[in-house]
């Protein structure tokens, strides 16, 4: 992909974003507040990246959106937007809790339901300038607690979510649905586990 194409995604996401909040919640429940720009595309600009990261924040509590999963509605809003028609890679968060976290390394804020599209953030995208409007680094002791606030929400939807395939396993109806769940928050959990230190994990 051109790097100018990949800045495309970004902005034409971040107006998807603006429109989708003016729909109404009857129609479109899941309500994104903000809109982030996530690894590759805050570097220096190049070609040949397979697919754009963004992070979108949702007016849910953290507990409804642990790491990796996809809250409910979040498929409905994708396919309103068009975003799963673009190589584009959501990572679903919390506004209820910081965005960051071990994968999510100094994003950029690219769209906020308060103030809009954030204009200079994609200029700089677009100049590979990204480095310039990054969020601050956390200190280190924030950083060891936030570990422990995603992994504490990432157990939690594994316990829940493995009961709840044990349940439907010979239930009629399909599985598949309860089953992706079941992989999104075991891939969510074991990501956070990988990276949390092994004097941390309990």
């Amino acid at each position: 992909m051109k790097w100018a194409r990949a800045v495309h995604h970004v902005e034409t996401l971040a107006q998807s974003c603006a429109d989708m909040h003016t729909r109404p919640a009857s129609i479109f429940p899941l309500r994104v507040t903000q809109l982030w720009a996530v690894g590759d595309v805050l570097g220096p600009a190049r070609d040949g990246l397979e697919f754009v990261t963004v992070a979108l924040c949702v007016d849910l509590p953290v507990g409804e959106v642990p790491w990796r999963s996809e809250p409910p509605g979040a498929q409905h809003w994708a396919n309103a937007t068009r975003m799963t028609k673009n190589p584009v890679l959501p990572l679903w968060r919390s506004a209820h809790a910081p965005v960051w976290n071990h994968a999510i390394e100094r994003p950029a804020l690219v769209w906020d339901d308060s103030i809009g599209v954030r204009e200079d953030t994609l200029a700089a995208l677009r100049e590979g300038h990204g480095e310039a409007v990054r969020e601050p680094a956390p200190p280190p002791d924030a950083w060891q607690a936030r570990l422990d606030d995603e992994l504490a929400v990432s157990l939690r939807a594994l316990r829940t979510s493995t009961e709840t395939y044990e349940h439907k396993r010979w239930a009629p109806g399909k599985l598949e649905p309860i089953a992706d769940t079941l992989w999104r928050a075991s891939h969510g959990y074991l990501d956070i586990l990988t990276a949390t230190p092994v004097s941390r994990r309990s």
